[in-house]
């Protein structure tokens, strides 16, 4: 698969050059200039301090599928024995041999570096611009980003001396852009409404007009009983500046938890500068969705807004990766972690989603659920974008994450049209996907071949309602619509699950999607109607089954205790 922004050299391209560098081999390359909504200013003045991050080649990779696979699969005897932080990272710990030449090379080129995971597979260096030019051949440049003003360095292409070919992976920032806002709208819709506080007997149908926790109760039969161990957490991830509000919280509660303590808040976590300032004109509608659906249905289970900032200007992607790197150094990650942001896996250089990817299948062998919204771009990435083929969404294509996306409507539910999904370029059908994704092939036929890779994993993997949700932000009642509705309401029915089966000695879910596809399809409500149009076309439909619309269906929340054994 070759990405739209950068290009893994199809064969090592040896370059003699002088200097630092010696012998290299041309890494990456942009086949284009920068990305439209860039500018360049001019080359970058050479003493300006740049850090750089690189992933050197993980040890066992495979083998790290291979357990986590294991501990999270029900027919296996090994099932929910979940690994220590040091387990999972033996496995993709750099070989002796890896670490000797990194150490040898960075020695004779008089640079420190830092390990910043407990497998040493990412490691860090502070250096200049003309340093790093030197070092891997690059020529970094100042580029302005059109819309937010934004400066960033990049260089349109990098080497890696010939000795350390086979030992890294990516250096980061070189050739991927950043985005400055989120993939697509997190609400397909921001209406400005008053709602009135539910009624007393408010059930299921309600949901169909507008989503509040009492009709996602009585819809998915989420208990209202509060959770008992404090042991048992939930992630909420924050990015773009977006900022969790606790008094837009405590009137949500007040409106529409009105069993709960108004005061039920969250903590906070900050990496990267962020922050969470409590200015009610500062609140973001992102952070306030997803904080008032954990908070709001995940009775009493301790929520953690993790507040990602832009201290670096150097947008999503390093927000991605530091936010990785911050969760495998805990030595208790949350047992459950909801983010509703993304990117289009095309614009992700394979080697960069490889090894995220491969980050969160070691906290899934931890016992850690990671759940991603799907997208709200339909079969392209984002409703109003030009494309030939269909654009999946990254995370949700890789196998060690469960991907969400949306419906609407109650008796029955349907697909909403936004919903992402479709198959990955650049992973394979796992194994827990055998048979469910191909009855799908069967019946899409000839239809759209050539459009998507039918090889591909499929996305997402369950659904949850994601129109006309409910929301207070900047003192506001307002409605909002989204697959980031989705996640949060399906992490917080993972969570009350993980509280049960905490209380009764068990261990936590861990990865979902083994027992998902294996057990608990039983316990999901199929849904069999809608499409996501994209790319001048219709898009996939839902039908019996499986499909790249809303997945294997919505959460029943008393069937999934009985697949949990509770």
């Amino acid at each position: 698969m070759v990405s739209a922004g950068s290009l893994k050299a199809a064969a090592l391209l040896s370059l003699a050059t002088s200097g630092v560098l010696g012998r290299s081999v041309l890494s990456e390359y942009r086949r284009d200039t920068a990305p439209s909504e860039f500018k360049l200013a001019g080359p970058a003045i050479p003493d300006t301090p740049l850090t750089l991050k690189i992933a050197l080649t993980q040890s066992n990779p495979s083998g790290l599928e291979n357990v986590l696979y294991d501990v999270s699969t029900p027919s296996s005897p090994n099932y929910g024995k979940h690994l220590s932080k040091a387990e999972a990272a033996a496995y993709v710990a750099p070989t002796s041999e890896t670490a000797s030449t990194v150490n040898s090379w960075f020695q004779q080129n008089e640079i420190n570096f830092t390990n910043l995971t407990p497998a040493g597979d990412w490691i860090s260096i502070q250096t200049t611009v003309g340093h790093a030019n030197e070092l891997f051949g690059a020529n970094y440049n100042v580029y302005v980003h059109g819309t937010t003003g934004k400066q960033v360095l990049r260089t349109l292409e990098y080497s890696v001396p010939e000795e350390l070919t086979s030992h890294v992976t990516v250096v980061h920032p070189t050739v991927m852009f950043p985005k400055f806002s989120a993939l697509s709208p997190a609400f397909a819709t921001q209406q400005k409404e008053r709602q009135q506080a539910p009624a007393d007997n408010l059930i299921a149908a309600a949901c169909g007009s507008t989503v509040t926790p009492a009709c996602l109760q009585s819809l998915y039969g989420i208990p209202a009983t509060p959770a008992t161990e404090p042991s048992n957490t939930l992630g909420v991830t924050g990015y773009f500046d977006e900022w969790a509000n606790k008094a837009d919280l405590e009137s949500f509660l007040s409106q529409y938890r009105t069993d709960m303590s108004p005061s039920t808040t969250y903590s906070l976590e900050a990496l990267d500068g962020g922050s969470d300032p409590q200015d009610i004109d500062e609140a973001g509608s992102e952070a306030d969705l997803d904080i008032q659906y954990t908070v709001g249905i995940a009775t009493d289970v301790p929520v953690i807004f993790i507040s990602v900032g832009e201290s670096n200007n150097d947008g999503d992607l390093d927000g991605s990766l530091d936010t990785i790197i911050y969760l495998l150094n805990q030595d208790s990650p949350p047992q459950v972690i909801t983010t509703s942001y993304g990117d289009w896996e095309t614009d992700v250089d394979q080697g960069m989603a490889v090894n995220l990817c491969n980050a969160y299948a070691q906290l899934g062998a931890r016992g850690v659920s990671i759940m991603f919204a799907s997208g709200d771009g339909g079969v392209s990435g984002i409703q109003s974008i030009s494309c030939t083929t269909f654009v999946p969404d990254f995370p949700a294509g890789c196998p060690y994450i469960t991907s969400v996306g949306g419906t609407t409507g109650t008796n029955p539910e349907t697909g909403v049209y936004f919903s992402g999904g479709g198959f990955s370029n650049y992973w394979a059908r796992p194994f827990y996907q055998s048979t469910a994704v191909p009855e799908y092939l069967e019946y899409l036929g000839a239809t759209y071949a050539g459009l998507y890779n039918a090889y591909g994993r499929g996305f997402p993997d369950v659904a949850a309602q994601a129109v006309h949700f409910a929301i207070v932000t900047n003192g506001s009642t307002v409605s909002a619509s989204g697959t980031s509705c989705a996640s949060p309401t399906f992490a917080s029915v993972i969570s009350l699950l993980n509280d049960e089966l905490i209380a009764a000695g068990r261990p936590p879910l861990g990865l979902l999607n083994p027992w998902l596809y294996a057990v608990a399809a039983f316990a999901l409500t199929d849904v069999t109607s809608g499409n996501n149009p994209g790319c001048n076309t219709t898009g996939f439909s839902a039908t019996t089954g499986w499909d790249p619309v809303t997945g294997l269906g919505t959460p029943i929340y008393p069937k999934l205790k009985t697949a949990a054994g509770l």
